[in-house]
């Protein structure tokens, strides 16, 4: 009977320890699908989420304003490369060049704005920056038509014209 004892206490106590060791299994196995679940629904819960603001309202002054400030930077990159004429159109000016295939083309900006003149025409292309109370030139083919243009301070200037002759403009806001 003393080894039925013995026996039944040694089954108890393996058993309890069983139970110890599946519990402990347990509770850690949940424990890490706590952890699991915990960090992969919180990802977002703490992130801030950029804040959002409308686009400002559309306005007559904000695109004269851009569009001022868009010829200014495009005058300042100009400034970099751009090369002018003015041996050519002076020459052109004090000489009589009836027979030369090329005319001279002057503008004189009379404002308090920086400009970008463009001048183009069949076969010929050229953007001329001209600073404020300044005169830029260029010399072109005669007898062609040619679309001058460019924006002066808030206004946009635009003519067509044939060139037979060197011709000067004044331009003012």
């Amino acid at each position: 009977m003393a080894i039925k004892q013995a026996f039944l206490s040694l089954i108890k106590s393996l058993n309890l320890n069983l139970e110890y060791i599946i519990m402990k299994k347990f509770l850690l196995f949940s424990l890490f699908i706590t952890l699991l679940l915990n960090s992969c629904g919180s990802a977002n819960q703490n992130t801030r989420q950029p804040i959002r603001r409308p686009f400002p309202p559309a306005s007559n002054t904000g695109t004269k304003t851009s569009s001022a400030a868009q010829t200014e930077r495009e005058y300042q990159a100009l400034l970099k490369t751009y090369k002018p004429e003015t041996a050519e159109v002076l020459k052109s000016l004090l000489n009589d060049s009836s027979n030369s295939p090329t005319v001279s083309i002057s503008v004189e900006n009379k404002s308090n704005c920086n400009m970008v003149l463009t001048i183009s025409g069949k076969n010929y292309f050229k953007k001329i920056p001209i600073g404020a109370n300044k005169i830029g030139s260029a010399m072109v083919p005669k007898n062609q038509n040619y679309n001058v243009s460019g924006m002066l301070c808030n206004s946009v200037y635009e003519k067509t014209k044939y060139v037979t002759n060197s011709f000067s403009i004044k331009l003012s806001n």
